[in-house]
């Protein structure tokens, strides 16, 4: 299934399912039996999800082309946003750039930093660089959504919390980002102005056929103004999901609704590929994120 939010034609935000470049309202073609927003379709979604089973049959429900509504963050109220650091082609890259080597520490556990789950951006929607920024970078990434609640999760077992999965792109102001950095903290403000997920969240099952062990077989590419520029697999990745999932609910709770990003893929930012294969993003640039079954998620900056 393909959960989305929504812009009606009135400019009402909405939760729909979509099929087919069709989406469908779901609290209306339900007869307001299924909630008007996709959070709470998480949280419940034992008792909605079959529901929406019986709309999908339904040729007749009240429903929308693409073309004719707006789409937003799929889940623009995450409960919170951890995002880690796990292929390790990205932090060899990134560390070497700066003249560093990986801390031996990476190797003994998932590494995350909290960022704004209130900063949400929707496939095509516009993203404003920052006003004290000139070096914006995209980050090709890909994230699960929590779908039940849990503490002390095993990795053997993460995949019973998991509802689905999304495209991230975790937009980030790398000039920001390093000089608060040198104090041992963050990043923050190198980050907290904007986090585009979508277009849809996809459950979980629908990338079953992906599967190769304990991760997925994904292309992952990530394309400037139409020209491709990183290229990756998301099977490269050196922390599972699962392993992540064991860290984040470590002596704490994950709630249904959290957002868990993988972090970048290997030369999945302009920081890693170098300004000599291209610059830092300017207003007017178009980002587009793709990954095999999640679709293409495109944002443009101003």
């Amino acid at each position: 299934m393909k959960f989305v939010t929504f812009y009606d034609p009135n400019g009402n935000m909405r939760a729909g399912y979509l099929e087919n470049n069709i989406v469908i309202d779901l609290n209306l073609a339900s007869d307001w039996n299924l909630p008007n927003s996709i959070l709470e379709l998480i949280k419940h979604q034992q008792k909605y999800l079959p529901i929406v089973q019986t709309l999908v049959s339904d040729k007749d429900v009240p429903s929308y082309k693409l073309e004719e509504i707006r789409l937003a963050p799929p889940l623009p109220n995450p409960t919170s946003f951890r995002d880690f650091v796990a292929f390790e082609t990205h932090v060899k890259n990134a560390t070497k750039r700066n003249g560093d080597t990986v801390a031996p520490e990476w190797y003994e556990m998932p590494i995350f930093y909290f960022s704004n789950p209130h900063s949400m951006k929707g496939h095509g929607e516009d993203v404003k660089r920052p006003a004290k920024c000139v070096r914006l970078d995209y980050e090709l990434e890909l994230a699960c959504v929590i779908g039940k609640e849990g503490s002390n999760i095993k990795a053997s077992e993460a995949e019973d919390y998991i509802f689905g999965y999304t495209i991230l792109n975790d937009w980030s102001a790398r000039d920001l980002q390093m000089k608060e950095m040198k104090v041992l903290l963050g990043p923050a403000k190198g980050k907290d102005f904007a986090t585009s997920i979508g277009p849809y969240i996809l459950t979980k099952d629908e990338l079953d056929s992906y599967k190769v062990g304990n991760v997925f077989d994904l292309e992952m590419t990530a394309s400037v103004n139409g020209e491709v520029l990183s290229k990756g697999n998301f099977k490269d990745i050196f922390y599972s999901f699962g392993d992540m999932i064991e860290r984040a609910s470590e002596e704490v709770t994950l709630y249904p609704g959290d957002i868990i990003g993988s972090g970048t893929v290997g030369f999945g930012c302009l920081m890693e590929l170098g300004t000599d294969v291209h610059p830092w993003l300017e207003p007017g640039d178009e980002v587009e994120l793709k990954i095999t079954g999640l679709g293409s998620l495109k944002n443009k900056i101003i």
